[in-house]
C-alpha cells in the first residue's frame, strides 16, 4: 500500500466506528501484530526505550523516535502513527516542527502530550499547552494530505491536575485543532463518560487500569473511536521475561518454556505481516 494510502486509510479508521490500535516496539512485533490484523500500528515511547536498556520518561530523542517509526513503517503495509511525548520540545514551534518531521518521514499522525518530559511531568501551563496543540494543528493541515494530529491530557493519568482540568484542557485542544483527543487512565468508566459526552471530535482510550477490564464492544458503544495498547503489550512480554528468567535462575524450573509459540508459527506471522 502507497504511504498516500495509508493516510487515507488512517483518516477513514476514525470517522466512524472504533478500533484497536495495537503499540509494536520492534520490525517484528509489528509485522506479528499486521498477521493478526491489525487496522494500524502506533509507536510506544515507553515499548521503544525499553528496547535501549533506558527507562521511560524521555528516554527517547527526537532523532531517534523518528529513525524507529520509520522502521516500523517500513515493516508493514500498515499506517503507522508515533507517540512523541512532549512534542520534544516545551515551545508551540517545537511541536510544529516534530509535526513536520513526522510527515517527512511518512507517520500518518502522531499524539503530543500537555506535559513536560521531567520528573514529575509537570503539566504545562493552561494557556501554553493550548498554544502548543493549536502550532502542532496547523502545521498538520499545512502538509494539505492526511494526518491525525492527537492533544493529549496527561495530568488525570500523574495525578498533577484533576478530571474537571482535563475536559476543560481537551475542550480548548478540540477548539485550538486537534483530530483526535486522548486522556489516558481515568479513573473509571464514569469519568471516561464524561469526557465522551464534553467533546465532539474522536475520543481514544487506553486499554490500562481501571479500562482493561472492558470489551472493544463496551468502548466501542461508549462511543470511543480509538482504543490504543501504549506499553501494556511490551510490558507482558517484560513480564514474560521476568517469570521465566526467574523460575529458571532462582527456581531451576524451566516450566515457563511450556507456553512458547512454535518457530513454524513466528515465521509464518512474520511473513504474513511484512510489507509487500
Amino acid at each position: 500500500m502507497t504511504l498516500a494510502k495509508r493516510h487515507q486509510a488512517f483518516h477513514d479508521l476514525h470517522q466512524s466506528g472504533c478500533f484497536v490500535i495495537p503499540n509494536p516496539w520492534d520490525r517484528g512485533s509489528a509485522r506479528m501484530m499486521a498477521a493478526l490484523g491489525a487496522k494500524a500500528l502506533a509507536t510506544s515511547s515507553a515499548a521503544h526505550a525499553f528496547t535501549l536498556g533506558r527507562p521511560d520518561l524521555g528516554g527517547v530523542t527526537r532523532d531517534e523516535a523518528l529513525a524507529h517509526a520509520e522502521d516500523l513503517i517500513a515493516a508493514t503495509d500498515l499506517p503507522v502513527s508515533g507517540d512523541f511525548e512532549n512534542g520534544f520540545g516545551d515551545t508551540a514551534e517545537d511541536v510544529a516542527e516534530t509535526v513536520r518531521l513526522a510527515a517527512e518521514i511518512g507517520l500518518s499522525g502522531i499524539s503530543v502530550e500537555d506535559t513536560t518530559m521531567v520528573p514529575g511531568n509537570a503539566p504545562y501551563g493552561f494557556d501554553l499547552a493550548v498554544e502548543r496543540i493549536r502550532a502542532g494543528a496547523a502545521a498538520a493541515r499545512a502538509l494539505n494530505r492526511p494526518f491525525i494530529f492527537c492533544a493529549r491530557a496527561d495530568g488525570v493519568m500523574h495525578g498533577t491536575y484533576d478530571l474537571t482540568e482535563a475536559i476543560r484542557r481537551l475542550q480548548a485542544f478540540e477548539t485550538a485543532g486537534a483530530d483526535l483527543l486522548y486522556c489516558p487512565v481515568p479513573p473509571g468508566k464514569a469519568e471516561l463518560a464524561r469526557i465522551l459526552g464534553s467533546v465532539s471530535k474522536p475520543v481514544n482510550a487506553l486499554a490500562a487500569g481501571p479500562l482493561k477490564t472492558m470489551t472493544v464492544a463496551e468502548l466501542a458503544t461508549m462511543g470511543v473511536r480509538r482504543i490504543s495498547t501504549g506499553s501494556q503489550i511490551a510490558r507482558l512480554t517484560h513480564a514474560a521475561i521476568r517469570d521465566a528468567t526467574t523460575a529458571m535462575l532462582a527456581d531451576g524450573s524451566f516450566a515457563p518454556l511450556a507456553h512458547t509459540a512454535s518457530g513454524d508459527e513466528i515465521d509464518a506471522l512474520l511473513l504474513k505481516g511484512s510489507a509487500q
